[in-house]
């Protein structure tokens, strides 16, 4: 069973995404801001991806941030990135190699199909 950190500051947004990905049939760990995510990102669980808000409390774009970290501490753990605003070419640019953007709102179907691509994608 793969392994997810979700990011998100908002915290009715962080439960539904930790619930619909517990129903879909992989371990969650959850985080609410940047600190917290690194502090999961640095230690021995397990981590198979990491499901990120770009824009978090401490940073407007600290999930792009965090995807540097976890380029850093645990390469080939892909990125899969959401946002409520459009992105810029320059954050695009930022973006891991094996990482996607998922736009909010999104359904339950597009989040579970997003994580579901990663996984599945060559290391």
């Amino acid at each position: 069973m793969a392994s997810i950190l979700v990011v998100e500051d908002e915290p009715t947004v962080l439960v539904l995404g930790e619930s619909v990905l517990q129903r879909a049939g992989y371990e969650t760990l959850t985080a609410g801001t940047l600190a917290e995510a690194q502090a999961v990102i640095h230690s021995d669980q397990k981590l198979d991806l990491v499901f990120t808000d770009i824009n978090l409390p401490e940073n407007p774009e600290g999930g792009l941030q965090m995807g540097q970290l976890v380029r850093q501490a645990r390469p080939g753990v892909p990125v899969l990135y959401t946002s409520g605003r459009a992105l810029t070419d320059g954050m695009k640019e930022l973006f891991l190699k094996r990482s996607s953007f998922l736009p909010k709102p999104y359904t339950d179907e597009q989040l579970i199909s997003a994580v579901a691509d990663l996984l599945r994608a060559e290391k």
